[in-house]
């Protein structure tokens, strides 16, 4: 007869093993978020006194979901988004629980019952072009390092590509000859081809012959100065060091909350005001639904200038005011205000 922590070492086993990637197909990076929410879950379960290999699927209840979710919030200072993210890899593995082990079925549909947090929308912050100009501008291009951060900026802001999409990126994935264009792997592993522009095809060879890397050659592109595949946190500490720097020469970035996901808001600005339609812009970006682009329509300030521009104002009427000075006038008063 199984141990109650063999039972829950099982299930998570055969949940990141086979239910996820095989089952569900999920991407790589999905299962490696699911990885770290419940790994985050069972170290907080287990707590200091215990080990977590030794906890059983009865000590994960309701109120320790509840309590790890209060964490995240107060003292680990995360947002709702955040804990949204991690209570949905809780509810997938016990929706996975109840399905193999029917016993703990009451148990999943009481901790599936622990609803999502409503989230505020916050404004979509982006980079004009005089704004990306200058960071361009100010990468010091002298060294091996500056012209790899210059070229990752260039191909990020030309494709619109997620940071787990450039990061992954192969030498094979280029074409760089005739029409040059990348190939992108997104979100349930659809792939989608974005075209290159001259000067961005320009530099991607100039970035492979640096680094002896043969374009048929399944090897990454962006390496950091270990030899080892650029990460996300990588890309994103890029880019606040150059945007730090340029903002010295273009106070507008110093107000910006700006990460490596605001290039791809810009290339969608971009494209939106050079004339491109919404509908290309979409599958230029990889949205599964045009509804997702839309709100790119919301963002972009210089239409709605224009648009204020050209309707006339109504203005009303002026009235003479009204003094509140005596007793006689003050309900008039009152009613005019």
């Amino acid at each position: 007869m199984k141990s109650p922590s063999t039972v829950l070492a099982n299930a998570l086993h055969g949940f990141f093993t086979n239910y996820l990637p095989r089952q569900r197909a999920m991407s790589p990076h999905t299962i490696s978020s699911y990885r770290d929410s419940l790994k985050l879950w069972l170290l907080f379960v287990a707590g200091k006194k215990l080990d977590p290999s030794q906890l059983t699927i009865e000590q994960l209840g309701v109120d320790q979901v509840m309590a790890f979710l209060d964490h995240l919030e107060g003292a680990r200072g995360n947002q709702a988004s955040t804990r949204n993210v991690r209570l949905s890899a809780i509810h997938s593995f016990f929706r996975h629980l109840g399905a193999i082990h029917p016993e703990h079925l009451a148990l999943a549909q009481r901790i599936l019952s622990v609803p999502f947090k409503r989230t505020g929308t916050r404004e979509i912050q982006h980079l004009e072009l005089a704004e990306m100009r200058a960071v361009f501008d100010h990468i010091d291009r002298s060294t091996l390092a500056g012209r790899r951060d210059l070229v990752l900026l260039m191909l990020m802001f030309n494709t619109g590509a997620r940071v787990s999409e450039v990061v992954g990126l192969l030498a094979t994935d280029l074409r760089l000859q005739g029409p040059a264009s990348v190939l992108l792997r997104g979100k349930g592993r659809k792939e989608r081809v974005c075209p290159l522009w001259p000067e961005t095809a320009n530099a991607l060879r100039d970035h492979l012959a640096e680094h002896a890397l043969a374009p048929h050659e399944p090897r990454t592109i962006f390496l950091n100065h270990r030899g080892h595949p650029l990460t996300r946190f990588g890309v994103r500490l890029i880019l606040r060091r150059c945007i730090r720097d340029a903002a010295v020469h273009e106070p507008s970035l110093r107000g910006k909350r700006l990460h490596p996901h605001s290039l791809r808001h810009s290339t969608a600005i971009h494209l939106l005001r050079s004339g491109v339609d919404l509908s290309t812009i979409a599958h230029w970006l990889g949205h599964s639904s045009v509804n997702t682009t839309n709100r790119y329509l919301a963002l972009d300030l210089d239409a709605k200038r224009e648009a204020l521009a050209k309707a006339k104002p109504i203005l009303p009427r002026r009235r003479k005011p009204v003094s509140w000075r005596s007793d006689r006038n003050l309900i008039r008063w009152l009613e005019s205000l």
